[in-house]
């Protein structure tokens, strides 16, 4: 796992790329590889690698890495798990390719030279990969299916430059930072910034599953070379997916157990991450490592159901309790590691696990991409009530059920059915890719819009539903269902969970490997019907059937609950005076985005308990520490005592 950075001069005469600048960008990624760091600096363009040791471990794994005649150079971030099956499929060694380590990189240089750009379709893995042609002046970039790994590019008059993180881009001093407005408003929506886009005026990301050439002359749009397509084959029975499901999930854990390093897995007490320790065990008789996360509110405390696959595998097991002091102690600081505003409440936690971690592996597994593949999350469970609760008239749903459940009181509980009821029936009288987003919403376009300040929308935004509303659309599904499976599989797994399960492990130089995204398995349940993932409304079903006799009933039976902080409780208590500080009318005011009077009613009536603003007020609350560590600096006293 690595960090790589370039920037390419643009025009017919470009000038020449300092060796300074390039040093600068690569250093600001020195997180993300402690052990080497490389430079390479030619005619006009210069690459910066920064190298975490996990195969190979000697110096020939040194980047940036050329071919024998130096033709071809490439700065690599990932692993790629079926290297060693393309270097035998490819007869890349009786086609008298030389090789001088046991890398993943050598086998990508000399597979690019067989193949061209069409190689990236062959990889599996996760990866953010950037070639230098100098036979054709072409700086090829690649990222993987499912955006695991990060890559960034900014492109002006001059130069384009690109990153495994936004912080190595704007090292260059002549990159203008400037907020994105149309981010902001997606970001409110999401508590995330969804696409292409980033929280930065003219910084964009390399979607996942793309690539994207750059010449002297600029960049081309990025080219999708994989897709995930929905559509069912009927002929696929249950037994036979819950067969072919086990042994493609064994599959992709193997792969992911290559290394030259200690191996662990985060272990929350769902299905998904049980699931791993459980098939780790069948693989390994070393003793596996596991790392939980708990907290004192037991509505999101899952360390007992933890425990229970830790003494049933007899892990090595070691846990962190996350408490408000400890968030404290980490604002802003971790929203340094992310570059963006980000308002997912599991970033904290995963970071306090992965310093856990991080003196005892150098890879961890991690559950990400179950909930997306089995059908796992109650917006999807809640698909299968919106089509029988559609069926009411509208009357009886809007006026006798509708008041009714807004008379239940307001709960800070994770999950609380207040909390499930309102949002559900708030989704009812919408399109079914639009109710999938309002039961995530975090403001709805009417909410924002009253927030902004004079002039902050005056140039138009577009609504935040569109993002739905396109993979919607693009996916083509056979099933909704499947549609909205396709959502969470192309926005929030990559733009929400992958950022986190990124940043956080990478800020302790720690490597996180996620199986559930291997493309065999995601493509081959892509095919099963979603009557068989849902079956009888249970969550997993497949899963849960496959898993049958090799987990505890406790966890095969057990809800789903999932990573999240108590920030809506926190913030009305022993969190209240960040958000005051930073929310407040004199810092608000400051920025020129939103009306301090409006937000401060959003503060009230969570104060008060008369809505659950947490969500709200914890997202804006990291997007102004982000926007005054990037954008706009300001002295402030220190907050963590």
């Amino acid at each position: 796992m690595c960090g790589i950075c370039g920037i390419i001069g643009l025009g017919a005469a470009p000038e020449p790329i300092g060796e300074t600048v390039i040093r600068t960008m690569t250093d600001t990624l020195a997180h993300r590889g402690p052990n080497d760091s490389g430079l390479w600096v030619d005619d006009g363009i210069a690459l910066g690698h920064r190298r975490l040791s996990v195969i190979d471990l000697s110096s020939a794994g040194h980047q940036p890495m050329t071919n024998e005649d130096g033709s071809v150079v490439i700065v690599y971030n990932g692993e790629v798990y079926n290297f060693a099956e393309l270097r035998e499929k490819f007869q890349l060694d009786e086609r008298g390719h030389v090789f001088r380590s046991r890398t993943d990189t050598e086998v990508l240089i000399h597979l690019y030279e067989e193949l061209g750009v069409d190689m990236v379709s062959e990889l599996i893995g996760m990866f953010a990969i950037a070639i230098w042609d100098r036979r054709d002046g072409t700086l090829h970039l690649m990222r993987d299916r499912y955006g695991i790994k990060p890559l960034f590019y900014q492109q002006d008059a001059g130069h384009f430059r690109f990153g495994s993180e936004i912080k190595a881009i704007i090292a260059d001093r002549r990159v203008e930072r400037k907020a994105s407005l149309q981010a902001l408003h997606d970001f409110l929506t999401f508590n995330y910034v969804p696409g292409e886009q980033t929280a930065f005026e003219g910084i964009f990301e390399v979607p996942p599953g793309h690539r994207m050439s750059v010449t002297r002359e600029g960049a081309a749009a990025p080219v999708r070379y994989w897709d995930l397509t929905f559509k069912v084959d009927p002929t696929i029975t249950e037994d036979a997916a819950v067969e072919s499901a086990l042994d493609l999930m064994k599959r992709a854990l193997k792969r992911r157990l290559i290394a030259d390093v200690p191996i662990g897995v985060f272990l929350s007490g769902g299905l998904d991450s049980s699931t791993l320790v459980a098939l780790m065990a069948e693989e390994t008789t070393e003793r596996i490592h596991t790392y939980s996360v708990g907290f004192e509110d037991q509505s999101f405390n899952e360390l007992p159901y933890a425990r229970i696959v830790a003494e049933a595998f007899n892990t090595e097991h070691r846990e962190v309790l996350i408490t408000a002091d400890k968030v404290r102690a980490l604002l802003p600081e971790y929203l340094s590691y992310i570059d963006e505003p980000y308002g997912d409440g599991s970033a904290i936690p995963t970071y306090y696990v992965s310093e856990l971690a991080k003196d005892e592996v150098v890879v961890v597994l991690s559950g990400e991409g179950g909930d997306e593949a089995f059908a796992g999350y109650d917006t999807h469970a809640a698909y299968g009530a919106y089509e029988k609760a559609r069926r009411i008239p509208g009357f009886i749903r809007n006026g006798v059920i509708r008041p009714l459940v807004n008379l239940l009181p307001v709960s800070d509980k994770k999950l609380s059915f207040e909390f499930k009821a309102k949002r559900f029936l708030g989704g009812l009288d919408l399109p079914p890719e639009e109710a999938h987003l309002w039961w995530r919403i975090v403001l709805n376009e009417d909410e924002k819009r009253a927030l902004y300040a004079e002039g902050v929308a005056a140039g138009g935004l577009e609504p935040s539903v569109r993002h739905f509303r396109a993979a919607f659309r693009h996916a083509a599904a056979d099933q909704t269902l499947s549609g909205l499976m396709y959502i969470d599989s192309t926005v929030f797994l990559p733009d929400d969970l992958m950022i986190k399960n990124d940043r956080m492990t990478m800020a302790h130089s720690l490597e996180a490997r996620v199986p559930f995204t291997d493309p065999e398995l995601t493509a081959y349940l892509a095919r099963v019907s979603p009557k068989l993932k849902m079956k009888d409304g249970r969550k997993k079903h497949l899963m849960r059937r496959a898993m049958k006799g090799r987990l505890p009933d406790e966890i095969l039976d057990k809800k789903k609950v999932g990573l999240e902080m108590p920030y809506s409780r926190w913030l009305k208590s022993e969190l209240k005076d960040l958000m005051m500080c930073y929310l407040g009318p004199e810092n608000i005011a400051r920025t020129g985005l939103f009306r301090a009077e409006a937000v401060a009613e959003l503060i009230d009536a969570h104060l008060q308990g008369r809505r659950d603003n947490g969500r709200a007020l914890w997202g804006m609350l990291n997007y102004m520490m982000w926007h005054e560590l990037y954008i706009q600096p300001a002295e402030r006293a220190d907050m963590a005592a």
